[in-house]
């Protein structure tokens, strides 16, 4: 640029490019030391170590190694480069102080156009890496704010290339006869019409980018907080119009899995609706220890026969409305609904070590309920007992059904049966009595009953009432006698 202003030789020309090519090279031996410096916090990650948090200091080092670089060596290229440069052209040429200063204006132009320049040639060139190292940060990594927002790079990045193309352009138009007092003029004028119309233009564009940009932004963060609702506008044709309009379409999709992932829920427990949707449809079947609940409303058939459809599908709602939630919040789950009956399973899918103390106070809780809201115009049987089962999907021709499969299962059912000849709403099994962690207040054992499919007898156990607490033996309707004893208080240490 400065042979468009200044008249030179050939060996003058030659000994300027030798000079600033010396400059160059020293100053960019200085930048490369300051760079390696810069990076030293990503040198875990460089050397292998691919922690969450190793991933994330070398991301952050590398991401902000731009304006760490120029925050480190920002004065290097002026007082290494150019100062030098202009004391030496100043001296080669003959130069007056006073074009000695406007040559320093003109090197502070190219300067500028120099480090954005780098800077953006940096950004890109660390792209790749920093794109691997986005693999192993964490999903719930914070960018943070911006060290350079976007608004700032296109506010400095075109006017600086409008202030080198015009001082250029105005060079080349004088047809050699321009001098160094004229470069003094065409900077001064190129800066001025930077910051004034080619600044609004600027702003203008910075606005047509950014607008769209800070909506996808603010609709991100509604979908993050659980929001699908939210669209985006499409207010152009260009990149950033496709890019809402995508967001808009996967938002959409989104929705939609959320709408079926809540139907789903509905007819499938939430516990098996998860694990199916994160483990797939077709769930192995596992061995595992778990406390299975049956519950039977009592003399449901009778009512059937004299209750209207509507009025049966009403009760039968309505009990469960107050039953299912209480599995629920014990940690169990509706495995089936079998009319007036109900199977649930505490321990599977998820595994519990205390399934049988949920499984007792799901039992006595929804005892009380049903006394509570129903009185004696609606009663409820419900046997519990403990043992290994087989968990999993079984089904076929596209019908899968998760279910826990075993003797344990078949107890419980007999168990439930025996309430009606107890009178007991709960019966549990000894197997869940020895798997009792905590005590559940006081217990009566009821005779032991040969269940249909046992070879041995099996001990069952009911609340004790008020008159077996009281006198400290069975109700006499049993035809027994065995003391009352409370549940077994948890190991201690």
């Amino acid at each position: 640029m400065l042979t468009l202003y200044q008249r030179m030789t050939t060996g003058q020309f030659l000994r300027l490019v030798a000079v600033i090519e010396v400059l160059i090279a020293i100053e960019n031996a200085l930048s490369l030391r300051l760079l390696f410096r810069a990076l030293r916090p990503a040198d875990p990650w460089l050397r292998g170590d691919r922690s969450p948090a190793c991933a994330a200091q070398a991301w952050r080092t590398l991401v902000e190694l731009p304006v760490e670089y120029l925050r480190r060596g920002r004065r290097n290229p002026l007082l290494i480069s150019a100062v030098p440069f202009d004391v030496y052209a100043s001296l080669d040429l003959g130069l007056s102080w006073w074009s000695g200063v406007i040559l320093l204006a003109g090197s502070a132009v190219v300067l500028l156009y120099g480090v954005a320049l780098r800077y953006f040639l940096m950004e890109l060139s660390m792209r790749p890496v920093i794109e691997r190292i986005s693999q192993d940060l964490p999903d719930d990594f914070a960018i943070g704010r911006p060290a350079v927002p976007l608004r700032l790079k296109l506010l400095t990045a075109v006017p600086a290339l409008n202030i080198v193309t015009g001082v250029v352009v105005a060079g080349l138009s004088t047809n050699g006869t321009a001098t160094l007092s004229d470069l003094g003029v065409d900077v001064v004028v190129a800066v001025l019409v930077s910051l004034t119309t080619a600044f609004y233009l600027t702003l203008l564009l910075t606005r047509s980018i950014l607008g769209p940009i800070h909506d996808l932004r603010a609709a991100t963060q509604r979908v993050a907080q659980g929001d699908l609702s939210v669209r985006v506008p499409v207010v152009s044709a260009d990149e950033t119009g496709l890019l809402a309009q995508s967001f808009n379409a996967a938002v959409a999709g989104l929705q939609e899995r959320e709408a079926l992932r809540e139907a789903f829920g509905s007819y499938v427990d939430p516990e098996v609706a998860e694990k199916v949707l994160r483990d797939g449809a077709v769930l192995e079947g596992d061995e595992v220890d778990v406390t299975v609940l049956f519950l039977d409303i009592r003399d449901f058939t009778a009512f059937a026969e004299r209750a209207s459809a509507r009025e049966v599908v009403a009760l039968l709602n309505g009990l469960w409305e107050r039953v299912i939630p209480i599995l629920t919040r014990h940690g169990g789950h509706a495995n089936k609904l079998i009319g007036d009956g109900l199977l649930a399973v505490f321990g599977a899918p998820m595994r519990l070590e205390d399934h049988a103390d949920r499984a007792v106070d799901a039992a006595l809780e929804i005892a009380a309920q049903v006394r509570e809201a129903y009185g004696q115009r609606l009663r409820v049987g419900i046997g519990v007992n403990s043992g290994r089962v087989v968990a999993g999907t079984i089904g076929g021709g596209g019908k899968l059904d998760f279910t826990v499969i075993g003797d344990a299962v078949n107890t419980a059912a007999r168990v439930e049966a025996q309430t009606r000849v107890t009178g007991d709403d709960v019966l549990i099994t000894d197997a869940v009595w020895e798997r009792l962690r905590r005590p559940h207040g006081e217990w009566a054992e009821r005779p032991s009953s040969e269940l249909r499919g046992k070879r041995e007898p099996v001990r069952l156990w009911a609340p004790a009432r008020t008159s077996e607490r009281e006198e400290g033996r069975w109700a006499p309707a049993i035809g027994s006698s065995s003391a009352v004893r409370a549940a077994p208080t948890p190991p201690s240490g």
